[in-house]
């Protein structure tokens, strides 16, 4: 089946088309014979009940330097189109979630939007993992100098982290006797009014931060994520390196737990990540990792992905 498939991104041509995910789930699209469009995030608008982009056809190659090629612009009628992929990068800030405000003043009957709009805006990475407390590190949330010295004392080493940044920007790791404590959380008050995450260090982040995929609440593929050494930090875009890994007991059982809520949730396509034994972020708006995977393990997740979407639409169909 023929699908008409927007992809919501930031600039294409920009992309590493040998890490990125969009390209990679593009390019299974177009390898079924969806049509493909692409517009920005920013490109939204509405009027008279209509929700429409100013965008272009797509069309993709694996070829570098020359990966893409897209139409002219006109205007995207997002009604019209089977599929809506959000997949633009976070920060999750008022532009983010003024999006996802956008794509659910479409038609019930219309564009199957993955993630769900609504589910996305109500599950940024650092809060929604709230609700999986019993999987989860020792964390607290606040804004409280005090409450973060009292926490810091209990627990020896700790990570701050904000609660809307991406791709380990503003993480510090503070060991026992740090002196900038104080002067972190006022750079973090400067900056942002949100209360900040802090939560015990796991020195299991040593052998590696995984990343597992899920599709439809069940776990596809993972990637271990290692920071490089004097880093805190395995994401790798900040030289954290890639390399295999195998879903552990513990991996399944955290899977099993969170699995309901993200079908329900109409979170299709997740990416969580585990650090020894604990939970630690659960990344519903643009999550990464399926070009590693496939790498490293020659499992091509895009192809399940495509699946669980296209098994939806057909649902939607029927109703």
């Amino acid at each position: 089946m023929g699908l008409r498939v927007a992809i919501q991104m930031d600039p294409i041509e920009r992309v590493n088309i040998d890490t990125d995910t969009t390209f990679a789930l593009a390019l299974e699209a177009q390898a079924r014979g969806h049509a493909l469009s692409h517009y920005l995030p920013e490109a939204l608008s509405w009027r008279e009940g209509r929700v429409y982009a100013r965008g272009r056809s797509l069309e993709v190659f694996r070829k570098k330097d020359q990966h893409c090629r897209s139409g002219e612009f006109r205007e995207l009628d997002l009604a019209g189109f089977d599929v809506i992929l959000i997949r633009q990068d976070p920060p999750f800030d008022m532009a983010y979630i003024t999006s996802t405000h956008l794509l659910e003043l479409l038609p019930d009957k219309g564009p199957l939007v993955v993630n769900d709009p609504g589910a996305v805006r109500n599950a940024p990475e650092k809060l929604f993992v709230l609700r999986f407390e019993e999987l989860m590190p020792p964390t607290l949330v606040t804004r409280s100098r005090e409450e973060v010295r009292e926490f810091w004392k209990e627990h020896g080493e700790i990570v701050l982290k904000p609660l809307f940044g991406a791709g380990g920007a503003g993480v510090f790791h503070l060991r026992q006797g740090d002196e900038n404590l104080t002067a972190l959380l006022e750079l973090y008050e400067t900056i942002q009014r949100e209360p900040v995450m802090v939560q015990r260090y796991l020195p299991e982040i040593r052998e590696g931060d995984k990343r597992i995929i899920l599709i439809e609440g069940e776990p596809k593929g993972a990637v271990m994520r290692v920071p490089p050494e004097g880093e805190a930090r395995a994401n790798l875009h900040v030289g954290g390196r890639a390399a295999r890994t195998v879903l552990s007991p513990r991996d399944r059982e955290i899977c099993a737990a969170i699995g309901p809520s993200l079908r329900k949730e109409g979170l299709l396509f997740v990416g969580i990540d585990v650090i020894g034994d604990f939970l630690t972020e659960i990344n519903v708006t643009s999550p990464t990792g399926i070009q590693e995977i496939a790498r490293l393990e020659g499992l091509d997740l895009a192809p399940f992905v495509w699946d669980a979407i296209e098994a939806r639409v057909a649902a939607r169909r029927r109703e």
